[in-house]
């Protein structure tokens, strides 16, 4: 399993434009081969910005990689940077082979 991870750092007055753009876009992961699951985390508050962060876990590292220069990418991603900066800066990208995974068997 592979978990693919982008920090945002959002500015404070953008929140609300940054999660509606998230929360209403089409992201076709699960045309994709290997996708497991998507999460948008939203973080601590900082000074000048709140921490944000995509979680996408997958099959494989290929599978993310493909997933990368699929046309499922591009069309979710055709509309990055033509809005006015969101951010500070380019989000963060961090990829993660899992070594282990522990799941509650007794959910309550």
């Amino acid at each position: 399993m592979f978990i693919a991870m982008n920090r945002f750092k959002v500015i404070k007055d953008e929140q609300k434009a940054f999660e509606n753009i998230w929360l209403s876009r089409d992201s076709r992961l699960d045309e994709v081969k290997g996708f497991i699951a998507f999460h948008m985390l939203r973080g601590p508050e900082r000074e000048d910005h709140v921490l944000y962060a995509s979680h996408t876990v997958w099959a494989t590292q290929e599978d993310f990689i493909a997933w990368t220069k699929s046309e499922q990418f591009r069309a979710a991603h055709k509309q990055a940077g033509e809005r006015k900066p969101l951010t500070l800066g380019h989000p963060e990208f961090e990829g993660f082979d899992v070594i282990q995974t522990i799941e509650n068997r007794h959910p309550k």
